[in-house]
């Protein structure tokens, strides 16, 4: 495993950042790490970057403690925190330079995370003349250079244009086929177009832990319906593979289906049936958004 968490908690004061987490991620694996503000996610990035100590449990990266091999988890880390640290007033290369200098990388790495991030048409300037994305391109560079096995982004997206978006989302996907990834996001679109999985944290507890592919084919589907006059919940609930069926307001319902197959022409028989007119009907499958407001509401 290139990363596992064992029973990690961690507070302040009263205050429970995390609250018994657990969770492994394979080498190779591009895993987003989701939830709202305040729920623990740069925190636990901290444990196991070694910038701060978990109050209890353990967590290893490549097989290295956190605690009793501080200096072997920080040779296989990259790390790029949420506010890119830079210093603008250097060019892209002496900033590299520099780094290589302070963490004793391979000066040769250089011209190669340079190419690898596309920085090259930029190189030759000041960082506080370059864009967002460039700047945090050179984020990504320095938290390369000394070839790490695993990379923790902290918000990499955050207050870039949509062309820059794409840009360091295809950067991240490219750099997952040989690093093993933990993207920490509140963004559900970018954990939809790089990760192969995600974790969702709320109030320090860990309250999802999906392939990204299995979520896509769950069974599990939402009709939404609007009839012209009120229903009996528990009539909804008769309707074949029905779980679950909730007013929303008025005369609208959600009635949660498992099945794969499309439900709405029941839901329609059942109106025609009872004598009900159906002013809108929907079909909403369970993605990662409505499965993020579910557990995190």
């Amino acid at each position: 495993m290139s990363i596992t968490v064992q029973h990690i908690t961690k507070a302040f004061g009263a205050q429970k950042a995390l609250d018994d987490i657990s969770f492994t991620i394979k080498k190779g694996e591009i895993v987003g790490f989701l939830g709202p503000n305040g729920a623990g996610k740069s925190t636990m990035m901290k444990i196991l970057t070694t910038y701060s100590r978990a109050d209890e449990g353990s967590a290893a990266v490549n097989s290295f403690d956190v605690v009793g091999d501080k200096r072997n988890v920080q040779k296989s880390v990259g790390y790029l925190a949420e506010h890119n640290p830079l210093y603008l007033d250097m060019y892209v290369k002496e900033y590299l330079g520099f780094n290589a200098d302070v963490y004793k990388s391979d000066k040769g790495r250089i011209q190669k995370v340079i190419e690898q991030t596309g920085l090259g048409p930029e190189a030759h300037k000041k960082i506080g003349q370059l864009s967002k994305g460039y700047r945090q391109r050179v984020g990504l560079a320095a938290a390369l250079l000394h070839d790490p096995e695993v990379l923790i982004l902290d918000e990499p997206t955050t207050g870039l244009d949509p062309n820059q978006l794409l840009e360091i989302r295809k950067l991240i996907k490219e750099i997952g086929k040989e690093k093993t990834i933990l993207l920490s996001t509140h963004i559900m679109k970018e954990v939809e177009a790089v990760c192969d999985r995600v974790l969702i944290i709320n109030k320090g507890n860990l309250v999802a832990d999906k392939k990204l592919s299995d979520l896509r084919e769950e069974d599990e589907q939402i009709i939404e319906v609007e009839f012209d006059y009120r229903v009996e919940e528990v009539l909804l609930q008769k309707l074949p593979h029905a779980e679950k069926v909730k007013n929303t307001g008025g005369f609208v319902y959600e009635i949660t289906f498992n099945t794969p197959k499309d439900m709405r022409p029941a839901v329609f028989d059942f109106a025609h049936d009872n004598k009900l007119k159906t002013l809108e009907l929907s079909r909403k499958n369970k993605n990662l958004e409505s499965l993020f407001t579910e557990l995190t509401n």
